[in-house]
């Protein structure tokens, strides 16, 4: 923290609470990142709201308790809360059944980052001038692309093409499909890409549609009453999908197997996602759990699925034919880098990448609850989420949490316990049998 003498101490303060999240805004060590690090909070919070972001719960909350953890009355508190869900800072989830506002912190990603450049103007945000910031910090310094990606449990998961999977429709889940996933959410929302608007600002955005990515149920509620999108049909969602298929868009949505909240349509070139594992070799999207597998006899050797891949993991290479005095050119797959989103099975003229259920894929968490618990696990955070934050959240957190707990595997059962420091949880786990034996 060499450089965190020249922020005021409201911004000292929030960079801390941030970084007490799954997702946090760490320094950089690179001059010109810190430099982008610094203007992001200054454009994004005035000091007033930084002082009150430092003292939000990371984890939804009632007005009531958010208003008693930051000092002021419910009456003073909302309208200032209102003006920063306006900005993206702060997210209001109204239950759709009790109708009850809980509130939040919202992290960087997703979360803020996102929010400053969903609109096509903002007039809160500079956006030209956040555009550059964000550029300068996410792309010139390792640091927040390790804090973000660096764990096991990712943000996104990749998400195959519908039609380049090799095995019938009906031995693929619903969960790994994403018409099926749009057709089972009660409320679609569709917003600018913020990857590609950020990266228009830079002077270096492809020519990939914009308004594409797309927010489901709680995810669309806050889009679209917060004016980050518009609302849409489950038949304009489907067209969206069909949309980046012809682009050779990779979908990428939440990384969970209940109720995702997002589906976004990414390309290689400006994604924040993709652009880790290209610039920095990060798995920073969770594979869909299908990998292409080569068919010799309809290959031409053409490379396109080669050049179509947004991550580089495809390669080709000569192979010596019997009878013919030239080398021929067949892909070879980096299995380990490749997220089998499809993309290289829809580039191919002759159907010769079949996507096929790979041997080794990768836990999937069952709800938000579960992919907060594992990445905060894996970002040495888990005492914070549940002895800070969830000490006067109540039964049901407590209980929520728990059983999230317990579906780890053993090993990392064991670094939970570890990490609460807690006799209880360590008790409570090893009461839980092992679910791989």
């Amino acid at each position: 923290m060499g450089h965190m003498g020249h922020l005021k101490q409201e911004y000292r303060d929030l960079v801390r609470r941030l970084d007490a999240g799954t997702v946090g805004l760490p320094e950089p060590v690179d001059p010109t990142a810190w430099t982008g690090w610094k203007d992001i909070l200054e454009i994004m919070y005035t000091p007033e709201e930084a002082a009150i972001g430092a003292k939000l719960p990371v984890l939804p909350s009632s007005l009531r308790r958010v208003a008693k953890q930051v000092g002021m009355s419910e009456e003073e508190l909302e309208p200032k809360l209102n003006a920063m869900a306006d900005k993206g800072l702060v997210m209001d989830l109204v239950s759709p059944t009790s109708g009850k506002t809980r509130w939040m912190l919202a992290p960087p990603v997703i979360g803020f980052f996102e929010f400053s450049l969903m609109r096509v103007k903002d007039e809160n945000i500079d956006q030209a001038a956040m555009a550059k910031a964000m550029g300068a910090y996410m792309y010139g310094d390792p640091a927040f692309a390790e804090d973000v990606f660096g764990g096991e449990t990712t943000i996104g998961r990749s998400v195959a093409h519908e039609g380049t999977v090799a095995e019938e429709s009906s031995e693929v889940a619903d969960w790994e499909r994403a018409q099926a996933i749009v057709k089972g959410a009660r409320r679609h929302a569709v917003s600018i890409c913020y990857c590609r608007h950020k990266a228009e600002h830079l002077g270096r955005a492809c020519k990939a549609p914009q308004e594409i990515c797309m927010s489901l149920d709680a995810g669309a509620d806050f889009v679209v009453h917060r004016k980050f999108g518009r609302e849409i049909t489950r038949q304009e969602a489907m067209g969206l999908l069909e949309e980046a298929r012809e682009h050779k868009l990779v979908h990428i949505v939440d990384n969970v197997r209940d109720k995702p909240t997002y589906i976004c349509a990414c390309c290689g070139c400006c994604c924040g996602q993709l652009s880790a594992i290209n610039q920095w070799d990060l798995q920073a999207v969770s594979p869909s759990g299908f990998l292409p597998r080569h068919d010799e006899d309809l290959c031409t050797g053409c490379s396109r699925c080669s050049r179509a891949c947004p991550i580089s993991a495809i390669t080709m290479e000569p192979k010596r034919q019997p009878g013919k005095p030239k080398n021929t050119l067949r892909p070879q797959v980096r299995e380990e880098r490749c997220i089998g989103c499809g993309v290289c099975a829809i580039a191919c003229p002759k159907d010769a990448m079949p996507l096929r259920r790979s041997e080794t894929p990768r836990p999937l968490p069952v709800n938000s609850m579960d992919k907060t618990i594992r990445m905060a696990m894996e970002r040495g955070r888990l005492a914070h989420l549940i002895v800070d934050e969830g000490a006067s959240r109540g039964h049901q957190f407590l209980n929520g949490a728990l059983r999230a707990l317990t579906r780890l595997p053993p090993a990392k059962r064991a670094l939970a316990s570890e990490q609460i420091k807690s006799r209880f949880v360590a008790q409570a786990l090893k009461s839980v049998p092992d679910p791989t034996g």
